[in-house]
């Protein structure tokens, strides 16, 4: 039987910084759980990497997964910009410290303790996955807007 997850994460935020919101949806063996969260002043940036750790931090045991991200930054900040930063202490190749080093960190543990294919889609060009993701994430901007706080899972 195949554990495999395949999740589609988005951020988005109103104003950059600004109000934000995140979600995820994990899909596994025909089910699927939708995540979503808000902060009050934020960026799109942190709201990108908050949905792929939330949705690393909800799965119950290391599975193998497939990230679709339409996050560029998330992308290739996972495969290609990580190591570079970790071996220059936290330092961009221009020697300015890491923006979002913390949740940076959170991710790089989460995504050592199970093996992850991460995958760019192109934002808003009918991955129905990536597109609840975005549609998850505004509501959650919505929702904190009309009072409500934090709407995980």
């Amino acid at each position: 039987m195949d554990d495999s997850v395949i999740i589609y994460t988005d951020g988005a935020c109103s104003g950059n910084p600004g109000p934000g919101g995140w979600g995820a949806v994990l899909r596994w063996r025909g089910r699927e759980r939708q995540l979503s969260g808000s902060e009050a002043h934020t960026t799109n940036n942190r709201m990108e990497l908050q949905a792929v750790i939330a949705a690393l931090e909800a799965l119950k045991r290391p599975v193998p997964v497939t990230i679709y991200t339409d996050s560029q930054y998330v992308q290739k900040g996972v495969t290609e910009w990580l190591p570079r930063w970790k071996a220059r202490q936290w330092r961009t190749a221009s020697g300015h410290a890491v923006a979002n080093r913390d949740l940076w960190e959170r991710l790089d543990d989460l995504a050592t303790q199970l093996p992850i294919t991460w995958c760019w889609v192109k934002g808003h060009d009918g991955v129905a996955g990536n597109e609840l993701a975005d549609r998850l994430a505004r509501q959650a901007i919505e929702a904190m807007r009309k009072g409500k706080t934090d709407e995980r899972g």
